[in-house]
């Protein structure tokens, strides 16, 4: 199995593209934990929320990963929630580094339009900017692999699918 982290600034298409691979391919996906927190709790965060976000999508993670699926793609995972804690608190706690890494992560950039949900923070191209050099310094930080995704829809899709496949080869199968 192959888990690949959708990761980045908020409305960069990360969901959407999950969506479009789950049915042009069926690799399933976990879903952002931390979106559905928000609908039920509002966005009035504290870093207690953050850590029980984190927490709810590393349980979803293991969930999914039970199957085995070839490919897994995670929506987010407890990296994307570290940065959200830097960018709202201005640090982020070693607990969100010490949770299972996927095999190879994908950095979308955020040159795509924003698109405001109700649960969106940062869309000024400043803070966009800002979130997006956050969301990297969390993955260098952890020392994870990854890549950049950008440009329009049709090309993030196709510069997923190549990486998904060039990890497919690179990771090998356990056992």
């Amino acid at each position: 199995m192959i888990r690949v982290c959708f990761h980045g600034a908020e409305s960069t298409g990360k969901s959407v593209l999950a969506q479009r691979l789950r049915t042009r391919f069926g690799w399933p996906w976990v879903a952002e934990y931390g979106r559905e927190y928000a609908e039920t709790h509002g966005t009035d965060f504290t870093m207690d929320d953050l850590l029980a976000m984190a927490r709810g999508q590393n349980e979803a993670m293991l969930r999914a990963s039970e199957v085995q699926p070839p490919v897994l793609i995670l929506d987010t995972d407890p990296l994307m929630t570290a940065a959200w804690a830097q960018m709202l608190f201005g640090h982020a706690p070693d607990e969100l580094f010490a949770y299972p890494k996927a095999d190879f992560y994908l950095l979308f950039s955020p040159d795509v339009p924003w698109v405001e949900d109700g649960t969106r923070f940062f869309g000024t191209d400043e803070a966009r900017a800002r979130f997006a050099a956050v969301s990297e310094e969390m993955l260098v930080r952890a020392g994870v692999p990854y890549s950049r995704i950008d440009g329009g829809w049709d090309e993030r899709e196709r510069q997923v699918v190549e990486a998904v496949k060039a990890v497919k080869v690179r990771v090998p199968p356990a056992g």
